[in-house]
């Protein structure tokens, strides 16, 4: 089982794989606020989590921006609080958009869905980190303690 990091300014998209680690579903949408750690800390510790999955917003040009520092940072402190689980951060490029995407398909604006979003965003880039490793072989993304 994976955890999926959606982390945003305002709320934080969780997401989960199934016990196969072929599908991932949504959990919840946390308040970006001083407990949104501690959250994520007990959902890894709930799901026996053997990985968490932070999304890592690179530029369309596959440079590092200020989002991007700003989810090495989070990711950081949330691999420190839920020691001695792996923490990754996998591209999230275009993820959101996704999301988006399917919520009009299905009828949902954006306005009403704001929390949704979130929990889609974080679905979306944890199932395409489970498709990637099914047709590599190798682990999606960077571990944490690899990035500067």
């Amino acid at each position: 089982m994976r955890i999926a990091v959606d982390v945003g300014s305002v709320r934080v998209g969780v997401a989960r794989s199934d016990a196969t680690g072929t599908l991932a579903v949504p959990v919840e949408t946390l308040k970006r606020d001083a407990g949104d750690i501690a959250a994520l800390v007990d959902l890894v510790r709930d799901y026996e989590a053997l990985e968490v999955v932070v999304g890592y917003p690179l530029t369309l040009n596959n440079e590092r921006g200020p989002a991007a520092d700003a989810a090495v940072v989070y990711a950081k402190k949330l691999a420190v609080a839920v020691a001695p689980t792996p923490v990754v951060l996998v591209d999230e490029r275009l993820t959101t958009a996704a999301a988006q995407k399917g919520l009009h398909s299905a009828g949902r604006t954006t306005k009403t869905s704001r929390a949704v979003i979130d929990q889609a965003a974080a679905v979306q880039l944890l199932q395409d980190a489970l498709e990637t490793e099914l047709r590599s072989g190798k682990r999606a993304g960077i571990a944490i303690e690899d990035v500067q």
